[in-house]
């Protein structure tokens, strides 16, 4: 069957409103007309439909869930100990939230289960007592079109309900599932919660999502080792919750990784990644970012200064001109290693994904009298910013005092104190003379 467009537009609002008429009529002009049913399901959901249809698969075939035996099942829960223990408090949190109201599955980059909720199937449950099992492959290839596999096809969150799915077999589910992420901006799990016979009676695709990025902020802090992870957001009280962006600092000081919410507050386009390489005049090249680049790389390495100040709340502006809080995480030196100014990391026990995700109370500076970007105390001069910190220094003080430190420890060559920080030496002189005609804070 080829699918050709339609003699006539189809109108933004059909008259059928409900998502399972809607469904319904595109399954009529997909499978028996041919024609693309834009419009009536999400484009994910008809690119789906168009790959199994192109493998000559019927919706009518019928699918078999494989037995899978107790070594896969040990191999597989072996292979993935670590997302596991990264996931597994939220969640039981998400199941408890659920109440049995619908299953939680999490499963690998290749759509194979890795976690399911446990608990006594009901009769209606028919469907999901073969599927939702640990081992089993949720892909298109075995099952056809469901939110799991399009999150690994597209590594988008989606939602696929009913009549949606593929298969007629699929077709009392209703699922709702979103990407989970590692450092690299590389799928690794995907999070998912479906009901069987009843729709979800609550915004599901938001709720699984919320999750998603508590077990994705989870995973990156646990894999952050020696790195010093940031906590960061325009609002204090959205640190330590999914909100929050987070961002991986190197021994330099240079950006080495950040979550999604990260690179939309500073500006980054989204994708992957990974270390960054710097070059001659950009001390942070992120491929496709802004000039300011630079600009935060060097302002980070100021943050190791910050370290000794881990668990306080900082006023902090952006090169992009954003004011946002920033908390270096965790709260003990005994959670994470100690980041000196200048460069070497002491090796101190690796975190335990536990630790990492313990939230930590923000000491909130007191509010800005005039409306605008938060900062307690904020003086700018000739292109410098000072914002005061909770203990009292300002990030000019800490600046000045990094520079100062590393020219010493350089012998004042300006060359080498530019290399030492990771920074041009355009750069470091303008943040010379910045420092040196900054007025004192209040």
């Amino acid at each position: 069957m080829a699918l050709t467009p339609a003699a006539t537009p189809m109108p933004a609002q059909p008259f059928f409103n409900s998502v399972s008429e809607r469904a319904a009529l595109a399954r009529e002009r997909f499978f028996e007309e041919g024609l693309r049913p834009t419009g009536l399901v999400s484009e994910a959901v008809i690119q789906s439909w168009s790959r199994c249809h192109a493998a000559r698969r019927q919706p009518r075939h019928a699918i078999t869930f494989d037995p899978v035996s107790r070594s896969h099942i040990h191999a597989t829960l072996e292979r993935h100990a670590g997302l596991l223990a990264a996931a597994r408090p939220h969640l039981q949190q998400l199941e408890a939230a659920l109440a049995g109201s619908a299953r939680v599955l999490l499963t690998d980059a290749n759509g194979v289960i890795v976690h399911a909720s446990s608990g006594p199937w009901g009769t209606h449950e028919q469907v999901l007592k073969l599927a939702a099992r640990v081992g089993v492959s949720l892909a298109e290839a075995q099952v056809g079109t469901n939110a799991p596999a399009l999150v690994v096809k597209t590594g988008q969150a989606c939602t696929v309900t009913a009549q949606e799915h593929f298969y007629e077999r699929m077709h009392s589910l209703h699922c709702a599932a979103a990407p989970v992420h590692d450092q690299a901006g590389r799928l690794v799990a995907v999070l998912d919660i479906t009901a069987e016979w009843r729709p979800f009676a609550f915004d599901a695709a938001a709720l699984v999502g919320v999750y998603a990025a508590l077990i994705e902020n989870q995973l990156l802090q646990a894999g952050a080792g020696e790195q010093q992870v940031l906590q960061f957001q325009v609002c204090p009280s959205l640190l330590g919750t999914p909100m929050q962006a987070l961002a991986g600092l190197d021994a330099q000081g240079r950006l080495a990784w950040c979550n999604s919410t990260a690179r939309k507050l500073l500006g980054l386009p989204q994708g992957r990644t990974g270390p960054v390489q710097a070059g001659p005049d950009r001390a942070a090249g992120v491929p496709g970012s802004s000039p300011d680049a630079a600009e935060l790389a060097f302002l980070t390495s100021t943050a190791q200064a910050l370290w000794q100040r881990a668990g306080q709340t900082v006023a902090w502006r952006l090169p992009n001109g954003l004011g946002v809080w920033v908390r270096p995480l965790p709260a003990s030196s005994e959670a994470r290693p100690s980041m000196p100014a200048t460069g070497t990391v002491r090796k101190t026990e690796r975190q335990s994904p536990q630790t990492a995700a313990a939230p930590v109370t923000p000491v909130t500076p007191a509010p800005p009298p005039t409306p605008g970007p938060p900062a307690t105390s904020q003086v700018r001069s000739q292109g410098t910013s000072q914002v005061t910190a909770a203990g009292g220094a300002t990030l000019g003080d800490i600046t000045r005092e990094v520079i100062d430190r590393t020219l010493a420890a350089c012998g004042g060559n300006i060359s080498r104190a530019a290399r030492q920080l990771g920074v041009s030496r355009g750069l470091l002189y303008r943040r010379l003379r910045g420092c040196q005609n900054a007025p004192d804070g209040p």
